[in-house]
C-alpha cells in the first residue's frame, strides 16, 4: 500500500513539473517568436478590415494611414495584408527587398480570365514568369520594335486630329475619340488590324470591371459561395469565354495568313500575334510556348496598353482645361517645335520638356492603378523595423504617395512646373512617383505606352483650342473630376469639349 501511494505521487508531481517546464518553454517560445507587426486598424471577426476599403480604396486606405501610420497591417478575411503609403516604404518593398515581395497572389477571378494567371502581370514568381516577362522585354517591347511602328501611331493621330476637325461645329466626346485612338493603335501594334465594334468595347469595359470587383473567395476561401450568388463568378465566366473567342479568332487568322504567305512575311510588318507565332514556332525560348500562354500574353499588351494609357490621357486634357495658363504654356511650346507644319512627330517629343512635366505631373495626382497590383512576400522579412510573415500580399498605394505632403509642396494642386529642372521621372527609379510601379514586377510596357500617350498630348493641344460646351468661363468648378470605382482610375464623366482649330 505504501508502495502504490509513493509511486503514485512521484508520478503526479512528475507530471506537474512536466507542465510547469512544457508552460515555460511556451512562452519562452511564443516571446521568441512573438512579431513586431506594423499598426494595424481594428478589425471585424470573419471579415477583418473588408469593410474599411469603402467604395474608393486608394482614399480610404489614405484616410487609414494617416492615422495608423504609412505602413499598415490589416487582414482583409484571413489574407495578411500590408498596406504601404509612403516612398520610404516602397523603396523597401520595390528596390531593398524586392526579390522577397517578387511574388503574386493567387486570385481566383484574375484565374478565371487570364488563362489560370500565367501572363506577365499576375503569374507568380518562378521560371514561367521569368521567361513569359524576358520574351515579352526581348522580342516585344524593346526600344527597336516600339520604334517601328511609329508610322501606325502617326497614321491613327492623324485620323482623330480630322474627326475632331470635321466635328468641330458640335460638342466634341474628347473620350471616346481618345479610346479609339489608342485602342487602334493598341490593336494594329498587337492583333494587326483594327476592331472598332461596340461589342468589343462592351468586353474590354467588362474585362476591366470585373477585375475591379472585390472576391470574397479570395479572403474567405468558406464563403466563396457569396461570388456565385452576387452573380460575379458568372460574370468572370462570361468574360473569360468571350475574350477567349475573340483571342483564339485572332490567333487562327494569324495561322491561316502565315500559311498563305508560306513564311515570306517581311518582319518590319509583323505585329505582336505574329512574333509570338514566330517564337512558338523556333522554341527560342526553351520551353513550350503553349496556346492560352500567348493568348494570355496578348490579352495582358491590350488591355493594359488601351485602359491605363486612355484614362491617363484624359486626365491630362481635362486638368489643361481647368488650368488656361497651363494649356496656353503647354501650346506655346508646341507651336515653337512645331515649326508650322502640320503635326508633332515622334522626334520632336524629346524637345519638350514642359509636355513632359504636364504628364509627369497628372501621373502623379492620377496613377493609371492607384492601389498597385499586389505582391506577396515569399519569405519573412524584416521592413522598417517591422516583421513581415512570409505569404502577406503586399499593396503599394502609389495614389496616396503621389499626394504626400512630406514629398510634394501643395499636393492636390495641378502644377507641372514641380518637374522642370527637376530628376523625378516615372519609370520607377523614383519612389515618389510610381504610377507603373517598380523593380521586377514594374510594367515593361512603359516604352510602348509613353509614346502614344505624349504623341497625342501633344497634337491635340497643338491642334486645337478647348472648351466647355456649355460657355462657362469657370472651368475649375464645372468640369466634374469625379472618379469610377475601378482597377483603373478612370476619369467618371465623358469630357465633352467645343475644339477650335488653333490655325
Amino acid at each position: 500500500m505504501f508502495s502504490y501511494t509513493k509511486t503514485y505521487f512521484f508520478t503526479f508531481f512528475s507530471f506537474i513539473i512536466l507542465i510547469i517546464l512544457i508552460s515555460f518553454k511556451l512562452i519562452s517560445f511564443q516571446k521568441k517568436t512573438k512579431k513586431n507587426l506594423p499598426p494595424s486598424p481594428p478589425k471585424l471577426p470573419i471579415i477583418g478590415n473588408l469593410h474599411q476599403l469603402g467604395s474608393s480604396p486608394h482614399r480610404s486606405l489614405r484616410a487609414l494611414s494617416k492615422k495608423h501610420g504609412s505602413l499598415m497591417f490589416m487582414h482583409f478575411g484571413s489574407v495578411p495584408v500590408l498596406i504601404a503609403s509612403s516612398a520610404e516604404a516602397a523603396k523597401e518593398i520595390m528596390k531593398t527587398h524586392d526579390l522577397k515581395f517578387a511574388s503574386r497572389p493567387k486570385l481566383k477571378i484574375v484565374d478565371t480570365i487570364i488563362y489560370g494567371s500565367n501572363d506577365i502581370t499576375f503569374s507568380p514568381y518562378g521560371e514561367h514568369w521569368r521567361q513569359v516577362k524576358g520574351m515579352a522585354v526581348i522580342h516585344l517591347l524593346n526600344s527597336t520594335r516600339v520604334q517601328s511602328f511609329q508610322h501606325i501611331r502617326e497614321e491613327e493621330m492623324n485620323l482623330m486630329l480630322e474627326k475632331i476637325k470635321k466635328s468641330c461645329d458640335t460638342i466634341v466626346d474628347i473620350s471616346e475619340l481618345s479610346f479609339w485612338l489608342i485602342n487602334n493603335i493598341v490593336c494594329k501594334v498587337s492583333l494587326g488590324r483594327t476592331y472598332s465594334e461596340l461589342k468589343f468595347t462592351d468586353l474590354l469595359e467588362r474585362f476591366v470591371h470585373v477585375l475591379g470587383l472585390i472576391c470574397i473567395g479570395n479572403y474567405i476561401p468558406w464563403l466563396s459561395w457569396i461570388d456565385r450568388l452576387s452573380g460575379l463568378d458568372d460574370k468572370a465566366n462570361g468574360v473569360a469565354k468571350d475574350f477567349d473567342a475573340f483571342l483564339e479568332s485572332v490567333v487562327r487568322d494569324h495561322e491561316h495568313k502565315r500559311q498563305r504567305m508560306d513564311g515570306g512575311q517581311n518582319d518590319k510588318d509583323k505585329d505582336l500575334v505574329d512574333i509570338l507565332l514566330d517564337v512558338q514556332r523556333d522554341d527560342a525560348l526553351g520551353f513550350t510556348l503553349e496556346r492560352d500562354i500567348i493568348k494570355a500574353i496578348i490579352l495582358d499588351v491590350f488591355a493594359a496598353g488601351t485602359d491605363t494609357t486612355y484614362a491617363s490621357l484624359i486626365w491630362s486634357l481635362s486638368e489643361l482645361i481647368r488650368h488656361p495658363r497651363v494649356m496656353k504654356k503647354l501650346q506655346q511650346e508646341a507651336t515653337e517645335i512645331a515649326q508650322g507644319r502640320s503635326m508633332i512627330s515622334e522626334k520632336d517629343l524629346e524637345k519638350m520638356p514642359y509636355l513632359k512635366a504636364v504628364i509627369k505631373e497628372t501621373l502623379r495626382l492620377y496613377p493609371p492603378l492607384p492601389l498597385l497590383i499586389p505582391r506577396e512576400s515569399m519569405h519573412d522579412v524584416k521592413l522598417l523595423g517591422y516583421d513581415i510573415p512570409a505569404g502577406t500580399q503586399t499593396v503599394v498605394n502609389a495614389w496616396a504617395i503621389g499626394r504626400d505632403p512630406n514629398l510634394w509642396d501643395e499636393p492636390e494642386e495641378f502644377r507641372p512646373e514641380r518637374f522642370l529642372n527637376n530628376s523625378i521621372d516615372y519609370k520607377g527609379l523614383h519612389y515618389e512617383l510610381l504610377p507603373f510601379g517598380s523593380g521586377r514586377r514594374g510594367c515593361p510596357g512603359i516604352q510602348f505606352a509613353a509614346v502614344m500617350y505624349e504623341l497625342a498630348l501633344a497634337n491635340v493641344i497643338y491642334k486645337f483650342d478647348l472648351k466647355l460646351p456649355n460657355g462657362s468661363k469657370d472651368y475649375y468648378k464645372d468640369l466634374d473630376m469625379s472618379e469610377t470605382n475601378s482597377i483603373t482610375l478612370h476619369k467618371k464623366s465623358p469630357l465633352l469639349v467645343m475644339a477650335t482649330p488653333r490655325f
